[in-house]
């Protein structure tokens, strides 16, 4: 297995394939989780999504989680010795099927706080997988298909956090950029799916001055998207589980792993709901088949997305 700072390859065997059930494997899909914005210390039912997406990966044969950031509140960790690594992670997700790896990136929130504590659980975790700010993953599929995951660092881009508490000073958004479209230039993968911690689109009306869509990365990011014709952008930050197509791309918000509100209608075409919940994905060379379920395991949403 190759791997670099920035770049990664695994297959599926690597990623825990045995744990799929005969039906799942039969599928011939990659089953994963993903979940943001949730580190409560188990409060505003955290510890009910918890459970619940526990309950869901066991059923899909899950093989990994994905964290798009916002891991802890209100201001990350100071360490690794922060009693939240216990109280809002290792006592709350602790079913068999979220046991495999947790592929985790940053939210603005994490930089609040000490985000070299967040690099070094990597060395110490048997799941927590952060292996830089900003990374790729080639996947293997289970029909030999390839996916490419570009796990992102947003926080960087918005130009609001220059001063704040949110500490990104220090970091080279453009050289992100960069790497970004080189890498995608160079894929030969058959997916490529870019993650990160804010929202590119949402399905929300910005009318009224709420903060949903991100302009910042409407004007850097998105450019990069829509020149390698990426099938879809995963997200939280909002606390929502969203989705809505915006030039031929795919944006998801799966922001609802704790503390949630009540949003207006969803505009765009597009579907959002309050609900506290998480996301899951099947991935075959062909398509990606993806739900928003709730706490209760209701699907409130659902949608394939074929590979052109």
């Amino acid at each position: 297995m190759l791997l670099t700072r920035r770049n990664f390859i695994a297959s599926t065997a690597v990623l825990g394939a045995a744990a799929a059930t005969p039906a799942e494997a039969a599928d011939k899909t990659l089953n994963f989780v993903l979940i943001g914005d949730w580190g409560r210390n188990g409060h505003d039912e955290q510890r009910a999504v918890g459970v619940q997406m526990g309950k869901t990966a066991a059923a899909i044969g899950s093989q990994y989680t994905v964290s798009v950031g916002d891991n802890f509140y209100e201001n990350g960790v100071t360490g690794l010795d922060d009693p939240q690594w216990q109280s809002s992670y290792e006592e709350i997700y602790t079913a068999p099927s979220l046991q495999s790896p947790w592929k985790i990136i940053l939210g603005n929130h994490d930089y609040r706080g000490n985000v070299q504590a967040q690099l070094d659980y990597s060395k110490t975790s048997h799941r927590w997988r952060l292996p830089a700010r900003y990374y790729t993953e080639t996947v293997t599929l289970p029909d030999g298909a390839t996916a490419a995951f570009y796990y992102l660092d947003t926080s960087p881009f918005i130009k609001k956090y220059i001063g704040s508490k949110v500490r990104i000073e220090g970091q080279d958004s453009q050289a992100q950029l960069d790497w970004l479209d080189a890498q995608l230039a160079a894929s030969k993968a058959q997916w490529n799916i870019v993650i990160g911690h804010h929202p590119v689109y949402t399905a929300l009306d910005d009318s009224d001055g709420s903060d949903h869509d991100q302009p910042d990365l409407i004007a850097r990011l998105n450019p990069i998207l829509q020149k390698h014709a990426v099938p879809i952008y995963i997200c939280g930050h909002d606390h929502l589980l969203q989705s809505v197509q915006v030039d031929h791309t795919t944006y998801i918000v799966t922001g609802a792993g704790s503390q949630t509100y009540t949003p207006h209608a969803a505009i765009r075409g597009g579907f959002a709901s309050g609900a506290h919940g998480f996301m899951t994905a099947k991935l075959s060379g062909t398509s990606l088949n993806y739900a928003l379920v709730d706490l209760h395991g209701t699907t409130l949403f659902s949608q394939s997305i074929t590979r052109a």
